[in-house]
């Protein structure tokens, strides 16, 4: 005599599932505005550019159809095995099934479906994302090297250059940017202009870098001999930081830089200063390392063209 039916022990992993399935309905109508991003960058006041959110809806979307998946495939596992667990009293061997059409087709057909659902979202988004068809309002070129960056603000015939953070583990609060975790004083800062149509032309120096705004949920890299391009709408303003996330070299932890998306006043003031600086002209991807004389690098000076 068995201890429990199978139409028992079914009924009671049935309402053990809708239970879990209430409980994760409820928690995630509590979670907080970072575990609804899925742990991503973001801000509970607005998305950053134009394409965060469709970022975000796509990871998000993305790890809950895994977890429904998992949630489905380990409820199914241990169904099994404690509907059909051996009893105390059972001393025949259960039935050998050698294969079950049904069965078997389900297990194509689910797959295939899950991979272009997965597909069919993750295109549609990416090529929005990297699409560059739209009239920019501004253009900037960004060129990597050893480890810094130089900022060409095409549009302006004006240019910033970067030497890279010699002390990055010693840097305090005190050394942020309006008390931006990441940014740094020392480091060179990029200014875009809220609202508006920013495109990237990204270039190397020397060796393959990758520009990387965390923020913006997007990096491209940057590969010597070839120029890749990128156009964001920042929506959101406020300091943001930069860094390379590709191995470059002795001091690629020290390769940061600041973001400030300021209103058009402020960006046509930081415009005006570089101007004022003497930067005009456009600086070029001929090989050279500017640094501090302190890191054992030949300091040399960066010629603009203009």
């Amino acid at each position: 005599m068995h201890s429990k039916s199978p139409t028992r022990t079914r009924r009671v992993t049935l309402r053990a599932a809708a239970t879990a399935g209430a409980v994760a309905l409820l928690a995630s109508g509590c979670a907080s505005d970072s575990v609804k991003r899925g742990y991503l960058p973001g801000y509970a006041d607005g998305q950053v550019t134009n394409q965060t959110g469709r970022i975000t809806d796509l990871w998000v979307g993305s790890w809950v159809a895994a977890l429904v998946v998992g949630v489905i495939t380990w409820g199914l596992m241990l169904w099994c095995v404690a509907a059909y667990r051996k009893r105390r009293d059972d001393h025949q061997l259960p039935v050998q099934i050698r294969y079950h059409m049904p069965l078997e087709i389900m297990y194509t057909a689910v797959p295939i479906v899950m991979v272009l659902v997965l597909f069919f979202y993750t295109d549609r988004d990416v090529s929005a994302i990297t699409d560059t068809n739209a009239e920019p309002d501004v253009q900037i070129q960004v060129i990597g090297k050893q480890w810094s960056w130089d900022f060409n603000y095409l549009d302006d015939g004006v240019y910033d250059t970067g030497q890279h953070l010699l002390d990055v583990g010693g840097q305090t609060a005190e050394d942020q940017v309006d008390n931006t975790p990441g940014t740094s004083q020392d480091v060179p800062t990029l200014y875009l202009p809220v609202d508006e149509t920013v495109e990237f032309t990204l270039d190397s120096r020397d060796v393959i870098h990758s520009f990387w705004i965390p923020a913006f949920l997007y990096k491209l890299d940057m590969i010597p001999g070839r120029t890749n391009t990128f156009q964001v709408t920042p929506t959101r303003e406020g300091t943001y930081a930069g860094k390379c996330a590709e191995l470059c070299g002795e001091f690629h932890s020290g390769m940061l830089f600041n973001v400030k998306v300021v209103d058009r006043a402020e960006y046509d003031a930081h415009i005006d200063d570089l101007r004022e600086a003497g930067q005009t002209g456009e600086l070029g991807l001929e090989l050279n390392r500017q640094q501090h004389p302190s890191s054992g690098e030949t300091e040399s000076t960066e010629e603009a063209e203009g």
